[in-house]
């Protein structure tokens, strides 16, 4: 496992706006330590970015070196803060362990862990291969599985276990059958964890995204672009897709004491799909 260290420097400012998006974030989570899986990119990279802001100590891994870790790296040291980016697989059950072991090294406990790392294909279910069938579950359901059960010792009464599912786990969607499976195990491990580990003071939630429009929907054409908006602006209550933001919102809420008694929801941020 290899790590890139940001600055170490006291932390930003914990209010965060966001003028030209009409989002205001003023959930202060100072002095916190998080886990985030899979936060280079997307949904994830939202959530860590705003968890950093918010003033929390963030540890994030990443499977495969790209552009997006260098400029999340350098995205934090300007936040400024105690935060680390570690290359982990967390479908591999002994990256996951490294992972885990160097997050108490760098932090010492944890406040907040997120899942949030995953992966989606479109197949036919009539040509769907185990492989890619057993590559998509653990990737989305066996590694939060993997992730929570090694980082349990590190979790303390009032800790907060938030994991990104999906809308797709209710209403099911073509072509994704395992996606939408995976992501619907994550509901019942949920419910579980829930009520194994309230007792011992720990919440756990599920924030399920709608369609959110991410660095992903820079690779369309700007004519696939426009089909694809049109057709959510016609479903969903809000009229447009989301954006990691928004949904790193929803994670502050649950990470923060403003959450206290909220245990084994499934918070949908879809504008209402």
């Amino acid at each position: 496992m290899t790590g890139r260290r940001t600055a170490s420097d006291d932390p930003a400012p914990t209010r965060t706006d966001h003028h030209e998006k009409g989002i205001t974030m003023d959930v202060d989570l100072t002095g916190k330590r998080v886990l985030v899986t899979g936060g280079t990119r997307g949904i994830g990279r939202g959530i860590v970015l705003a968890l950093a802001r918010a003033g929390a100590k963030v540890v994030t891994c990443y499977r495969s070196d790209s552009e997006a870790v260098e400029g999340l790296v350098k995205e934090l040291a300007a936040i400024g803060g105690d935060h680390h980016v570690l290359k982990a697989d967390v479908s591999d059950p002994e990256a996951v362990a490294r992972l885990v072991d160097e997050t108490e090294a760098r932090l010492g406990a944890l406040d907040v862990l997120v899942n949030n790392a995953g992966v989606i294909s479109h197949v036919p279910f009539a040509e769907l291969p185990l492989d890619e069938w057993r590559r998509v579950i653990d990737t989305n359901l066996t590694a939060p599985f993997l992730v929570i059960q090694k980082a349990l010792p590190l979790l303390r009464e009032g800790s907060s276990i938030i994991t990104v599912g999906s809308r797709a786990a209710v209403v099911g969607i073509p072509l994704r059958a395992h996606y939408t499976a995976a992501k619907a195990g994550l509901i019942g491990l949920t419910r579980s964890l829930m009520k194994e580990l309230g007792p011992k003071g720990i919440r756990v939630n599920l924030v399920a995204p709608g369609v959110i429009e991410t660095e992903e929907f820079e690779k369309a054409s700007p004519e696939e672009l426009e089909r694809v908006q049109t057709r959510y602006r016609g479903l969903t209550g809000m009229g447009r897709l989301g954006r990691p933001d928004e949904v790193a919102g929803a994670v502050l809420f649950l990470a923060s004491d403003l959450s206290a008694y909220v245990t084994g929801e499934t918070l949908h941020v879809d504008g209402g799909i």
